[in-house]
């Protein structure tokens, strides 16, 4: 077995660099330790342990992200699963793991328009500790990083196997076009800590202006003369950028009209649809699209591969 650092690919967005051994010393310990007792052990993994409250922790977390609450036994497979992959760092080197984490943890804040010491405590009051996540985030960095160097030959694409997949798809999707969306952000402010009544008033006021904007000229007029409201400068997105669910939802917008509302962390936000329009290139989205795919379905392949080897190599004991 090699256990050099695996090569680093393009399709890998956050290098791995520093080796995080001390987390797994720190699992080890806590396996012989009161507090994990106390906790209650449910599974071992070569020695590591998954206590009761972990599963709860991981519950909470699935159940928060898909508003679904998980079977247990799902629930304790895919901890299982993270204890395998945080246990290939003692096979292999990869180095500033840490800062990765903590890199995508920041990028997670960001997306919710909050600081890291912000969302932290938002996971608070929703009764989840930090380490919950950054668990979920470091075993997925590390099993992208190992995947991918492990299986590295499978992830080097082509332009024939990209032109092959899109030649199968049908004439439809092979004529789709890639749009620009010119959007205007608009926000209802919510005082942070407000209770959930100030929250729900501020997304019927924007389902009022929702109702109300016929058009971005006159309709943006509108929203400013609200009381705090902030109209943010138009923003530009391409289709070929955006995730599926949001292409969808601005498909389903006519020009010159409102998205639904979305809470965030500043407030209740809604976006004006003023300008589609489309892209030059406009088999862009269906040749990304069908690069992405081919790049899912090899990892999906190669890391189910792996993580039935590693299963059949482990030492599993359910107390």
């Amino acid at each position: 077995m090699d256990h050099a650092m695996p090569t680093k690919t393009a399709d890998n967005r956050a290098p791995l660099r520093r080796t995080a051994l001390a987390a797994l010393a720190f699992a080890a310990l806590a396996a012989a330790s009161p507090c994990a007792s106390a906790q209650g052990i449910a599974v071992f993994v070569n020695g590591d342990p998954i206590t009761n409250f972990d599963i709860e922790q991981r519950s909470k977390l699935i159940e928060i992200s898909t508003r679904k609450a998980p079977p247990r036994k799902a629930v304790v497979d895919e901890l299982i699963d993270e204890r395998l992959k945080l246990q290939l760092l003692k096979r292999y080197k990869i180095d500033d793991i840490e800062k990765d984490v903590d890199n995508a943890y920041a990028n997670m804040a960001r997306r919710m328009r909050a600081t890291p010491q912000q969302f932290t405590e938002q996971l608070a009051r929703s009764g989840l500790k930090t380490d919950t996540l950054k668990a979920r985030i470091r075993a997925e960095l590390i099993w992208g990083q190992i995947v991918r160097g492990r299986y590295q030959a499978s992830f080097q694409l082509n332009d024939r196997d990209i032109l092959a997949r899109v030649e199968n798809k049908n004439q439809e999707e092979s004529q789709a076009v890639a749009f620009d969306y010119t959007l205007r952000p608009i926000l209802f402010i919510v005082p942070r800590g407000s209770p959930q009544a100030v929250i729900d008033a501020r997304r019927r006021d924007a389902e009022a202006l929702r109702a109300r904007f016929q058009g971005c000229q006159a309709g943006i007029q509108i929203a400013r003369s609200m009381r705090d409201v902030a109209v943010r400068p138009p923003v530009t997105r391409s289709s070929a950028d955006l995730q599926p669910a949001v292409r969808e939802m601005l498909d389903k917008t006519e020009v010159g009209r409102l998205t639904a509302p979305e809470v965030t962390l500043q407030g209740v936000e809604i976006h004006a649809l003023c300008d589609k329009k489309a892209a030059s290139g406009d088999n862009a989205l269906v040749k990304r699209e069908a690069r992405e795919q081919i790049m899912k379905e090899r990892f999906d392949a190669k890391s189910q591969q792996f993580l039935k080897e590693l299963r059949s190599q482990a030492m599993i004991e359910y107390r």
